[in-house]
């Protein structure tokens, strides 16, 4: 069973050195994620819904969430993407991690059972996946 315990000061904390662009792209990765592995919602399903009403949830996991964060900067950036990133000061996974769990915090983002900032430690290393962008 994950631990659901967050150090919260620590959290907002690290998350505080990240810009906020940062945090753009970290939202439209879960833009870009979501799309990915649930498709598109259907447009009818969007036009019935009353207004103020949220969409029906379309979770990832947070190992999901750093994939599809490297596709789209990869998609976006190029051969680029490592020093974009390294720019925002994001380095490693766990630095995506910090800034979901800031925006949960932010209320932006909601958690599901079993979620943890666990979750997007070390799923990747950054020199391996974006160092193999430039050997092909």
């Amino acid at each position: 069973m994950k631990s659901r315990e967050v150090d919260w000061p620590m959290v907002r904390t690290r998350a505080a050195m990240f810009p906020e662009e940062a945090f753009d792209f970290v939202r439209d990765g879960l833009k870009h994620t979501v799309t990915m592995l649930h498709g598109r919602p259907p447009a009818a399903a969007v036009q019935a819904r009353p207004v103020g009403a949220t969409p029906a949830r379309r979770h990832v996991s947070g190992q999901q969430l750093c994939s599809g964060l490297k596709d789209l900067a990869v998609v976006r950036y190029g051969l680029l993407a490592p020093t974009v990133l390294k720019k925002w000061g994001i380095a490693r996974t766990d630095d995506f991690g910090t800034i979901v769990y800031a925006m949960i915090d932010r209320q932006e983002l909601k958690t599901s059972d079993g979620d943890s900032i666990e979750d997007f430690r070390a799923v990747y290393d950054f020199d391996e996946v974006f160092g193999a962008l430039t050997l092909a």
